[in-house]
């Protein structure tokens, strides 16, 4: 197991460092001049833009840029913005909590309901819950975020004032949004969590143990249940990276002070210092989550337990 961590948590930081240097290459490949966007149309000298190229250091080749970007990621110097000149590690730390409260709720909805509605679903298969439960997981996969954001702001803000509009004061600012971006992640995990109990339900150990007497809550939840959510946590790796790149929509949407709110304005200001930080937290948390729910694998399928020690990874 200490191995298998080990492994994963090496890959992982290469896949932090991977993204953030593509990132870098795709924001420099951009059209558009950063030290225009910077002046915002202003009447400057050709002398006084060469000079703040100079000093922003784009006036270096790529690979200077690119080795620069580099080293300074490697400590901890996530630079300045070229729009304000705060520093972008604090301005990042300061929205993160916002985006990360998003994140755990959003999360915790698609948990709650994909689970619920997909055992449901495949207990009442080609019945009434059955077709509610697939239609409200279908609502959720294609919807955009931002329609679904909308909708629930027409229905529960404006129409019966149940919550606040926009905001990010306050657990009542959370519900919206937190539902906007959990129903995406229920609709693959009802879906998944469905097909996967069926297939269980199907398997010889399930009739032996009715055949033994157990009783039919003990073999839906003790065993079907438990053996379907290896696809489902899988699946929950990846909604967490689908939660994190709606968090730009549905924080714009719903005027939240996250991260999300923050990488929409630094792209369109081409801020790139701000673009690249925040991708960078963005992908440490997304390989993160994903670390969690490799390791959980072992905890909730003996099996997988087995395979890593008998192959030492």
């Amino acid at each position: 197991m200490t191995g298998a961590i080990t492994t994963r948590l090496f890959s992982s930081l290469l896949v932090v460092l991977g993204s953030s240097m593509l990132v870098f290459i795709i924001m420099y490949l951009l059209p558009g001049d950063p030290v225009l966007i910077m002046l915002d149309g202003n009447a400057s000298s050709p002398e006084a833009i060469a000079s703040l190229k100079s000093h922003l250091g784009l006036d270096q080749p790529f690979y200077v840029q690119f080795y620069r970007y580099f080293i300074h990621l490697l400590q901890g110097d996530f630079g300045v913005s070229r729009v304000n000149g705060d520093l972008v590690l604090p301005k990042i730390l300061e929205h993160l909590p916002a985006t990360l409260t998003l994140t755990l709720v959003s999360v915790s909805v698609s948990l709650v309901v994909g689970i619920l509605l997909g055992v449901l679903s495949a207990i009442h298969r080609n019945g009434v819950i059955d077709f509610a439960a697939r239609f409200i997981g279908l609502f959720g996969i294609s919807m955009p975020a931002f329609w679904t954001g909308i909708l629930l702001l027409l229905l529960f803000s404006i129409q019966l004032g149940w919550f606040p509009a926009m905001g990010s004061d306050g657990w009542k600012t959370l519900v919206l949004p937190g539902l906007t971006l959990g129903l995406v992640g229920a609709g693959f995990i009802v879906r998944m969590v469905r097909n996967t109990m069926l297939e269980v339900l199907g398997e010889p150990y399930i009739l032996t143990l009715r055949a033994k007497g157990l009783s039919e809550r003990s073999v839906m939840y003790g065993h079907a249940l438990r053996n379907s959510l290896i696809p489902a946590l899988t699946m929950i790796g990846l909604t967490v990276g689908e939660l994190l790149s709606g968090t730009v929509v549905t924080e714009t949407v719903f005027a939240r002070q996250g991260i999300g709110r923050i990488l929409a304005d630094a792209i369109l200001s081409k801020d790139i210092p701000v673009v690249q930080g925040v991708i960078f937290f963005t992908a440490m948390i997304y390989v993160l989550t994903n670390l969690i729910v490799d390791i959980s694998y072992s905890f909730i399928d003996p099996r997988v337990r087995r395979s890593q020690l008998k192959g030492g990874v």
